[in-house]
């Protein structure tokens, strides 16, 4: 049993279909990419996964427990944590008080001052602007918040979608250095990426969405080698 699956997965947004029926399958310890244009169904297969719209068709299954249909929060206290697009962190409260809304779900008070320090370990800025209005953060910093946010849940499985937008060079780098060490250190990620080089060079599995329908998926090494994904994702043959 895969530790995350999704089968014959439909979305409809009224009439349009988003999702055309994909198959997905994230084993424990993987860094799963999902790699596509815009409108290509990326952001919503996430968003489906974390009880955010609801399928219209085919099943989500968390250790073979069906997700389809319950609410969001459950979702999350069953151990699947999601960073949005566009960070969306609580701009009027302080970085320490957006990572306690992370663990909103836990009594641990130990374990809850624990995450934080670790959180704080990946992230150093974080801990240097605890007491700092979060709306006031660089993007760069607002997205290093919002992941630390959803990791004080203590996922099982980590959703992020585009956790490289708008950021610098060197500040992609850096969230990229992360989501390896977030994966090393026990939890599987599933990632979504415009950047699809880095993406792919960080994955172990890679699928490749068009207009809503899975048009590959391979190992990420061969993803990147594939002529047509080179072609279309990578700008060229590196």
């Amino acid at each position: 049993m895969s530790l995350l699956a999704l089968e014959d997965l439909h979305v409809h947004y009224g009439g349009i279909r988003a999702l055309k029926g994909i198959s997905i399958r994230i084993e424990p310890g993987q860094i799963v990419t999902l790699v596509g244009a815009n409108g290509a169904g990326k952001s919503t297969t996430l968003r489906a996964i974390s009880g955010l719209i609801r399928p219209s068709q085919g099943t989500i299954t968390l250790e073979g427990r069906s997700l389809v249909g319950m609410p969001a929060h459950k979702i999350v206290r069953l151990g699947l944590s999601h960073v949005p697009e566009g960070r969306i962190v609580f701009a009027n409260l302080s970085v320490a008080d957006n990572l306690e809304m992370g663990a909103y779900l836990r009594k641990d008070r130990k374990g809850i001052a624990e995450d934080r320090e670790k959180v704080y370990a990946l992230f150093p800025r974080l801990k240097e602007r605890a007491r700092q209005s979060s709306g006031t953060l660089s993007g760069g910093e607002q997205q290093m918040l919002a992941i630390g946010r959803a990791l004080m849940a203590r996922p099982r499985v980590l959703l992020m979608d585009e956790p490289s937008l708008g950021l610098a060079p060197l500040l992609v780098r850096e969230i990229f250095g992360v989501i390896r060490e977030i994966r090393d250190r026990g939890t599987t990620i599933v990632l979504v990426e415009q950047n699809a080089r880095m993406a792919l060079a960080v994955a172990d599995v890679g699928y490749v969405l068009e207009t809503g329908s899975i048009r590959l998926s391979d190992k990420a090494e061969a993803l990147l080698a594939n002529p047509f994904v080179q072609e279309a994702y990578l700008g060229g043959a590196a």
